[in-house]
């Protein structure tokens, strides 16, 4: 993946997908505001509301008044539709020639934006997933059933993209943004992570790295939003997506 020059990647855009997150969005917003980037990076934060009915966009308002030299963009979807089209919405204002997706709640920690971005940095991957599964850091959870269904995912995935990936789940992904932005993003919800590692892995020139995150993980009594359902679709979405993709117009 030759578009995106080294030297010329001097912003890293993150979006936050937010639904229902009053408890955690303002503490994320700071987390991600104060981690300091290397490479001399700016950041972009784009928080989409994703159709909340508690008080996150207050929250979110509250945060972006009280610091004014931060770049903050806040997008609002007035129903909830959910990750993948937040990001989508989100992809359209996107200003860095980096993007990552960071979800609104602390089971991810930002400081590991660091770690995501060295392969790219360093001239050896276009995409760098975050795999809860790997390095050094703190780790909670996945919760047993989650982590079991995870692995299963994973295996039929790398067996139909030949690649060699440990947690396709992980919110963490960074991408080469016109890499992104050029893909056709079908996924309303969860089924956004297994359809992008299908459509990118498809792609002869495109480069897919993992590296090691800590992670914190949330049970549902603390708002995971993730179900079943999520889970049978995004068996769906490992075939739907490998073994009957549709060209990108």
């Amino acid at each position: 993946m030759q578009s995106t020059s080294i030297t010329t990647i001097t912003k890293l855009s993150i979006i936050i997908p937010c639904y229902n997150e009053e408890r955690y969005v303002r503490r994320v917003l700071n987390r991600v505001k104060d981690v300091q980037l290397n490479y001399n990076l700016d950041k972009q934060i784009i928080v989409v509301n994703d159709g909340s009915a508690d008080n996150t966009q207050n929250n979110i308002e509250k945060f972006i008044a009280e610091n004014p030299t931060v770049s903050i963009l806040n997008l609002v979807h007035e129903k909830n539709k959910g990750k993948g089209s937040s990001i989508k919405t989100a992809l359209a204002h996107v200003t860095g020639q980096l993007v990552v997706v960071q979800d609104a709640d602390l089971e991810y920690h930002p400081e590991d934006f660091n770690l995501l971005l060295q392969p790219i940095m360093e001239g050896s991957a276009d995409v760098v997933v975050g795999s809860r599964f790997k390095g050094d850091g703190p780790h909670k959870g996945p919760f047993i059933l989650h982590k079991l269904v995870n692995k299963v995912y994973t295996f039929i995935s790398n067996r139909l993209t030949n690649q060699h990936l440990s947690d396709i789940h992980s919110c963490y992904k960074l991408f080469k943004t016109d890499l992104l932005k050029r893909e056709m993003i079908e996924e309303e919800r969860f089924g956004f992570d297994p359809e992008i590692i299908a459509k990118l892995s498809k792609r002869k020139d495109v480069r897919i790295r993992e590296v090691g995150i800590s992670y914190e993980g949330r049970n549902f009594t603390d708002g995971k939003k993730i179900d079943f359902i999520d889970g049978f679709r995004a068996f769906y979405c490992i075939i739907r997506y490998n073994l009957f993709p549709k060209n990108n117009p």
